[in-house]
């Protein structure tokens, strides 16, 4: 489980993707996605549901950007 989330990690780096700011925003979203993907939604990108758990489904979608969010200041 660690070292697949230091790959994880790894690959957050990678990324050219300026909206995410973090890997624990990065963890928010997936979790997200991943209820919602749990819930019935369909996935946004090419996969076996049987295969991949859906939470993986979630952080592929999210750096392949094809989850949009926004970024709300807290004042």
């Amino acid at each position: 489980m660690v070292k697949a989330a230091e790959e994880l990690a790894v690959n957050i780096e990678d990324q050219q993707q300026p909206e995410i700011d973090s890997k624990y925003r990065l963890i928010i979203l997936a979790a997200k996605r991943s209820k919602q993907l749990q819930r019935g939604a369909r996935p946004r990108i090419e996969t076996d549901m049987q295969k991949h758990k859906p939470t993986r489904i979630a952080v592929e979608e999210i750096l392949r950007g094809k989850i949009n969010f926004t970024i709300e200041d807290q004042e």
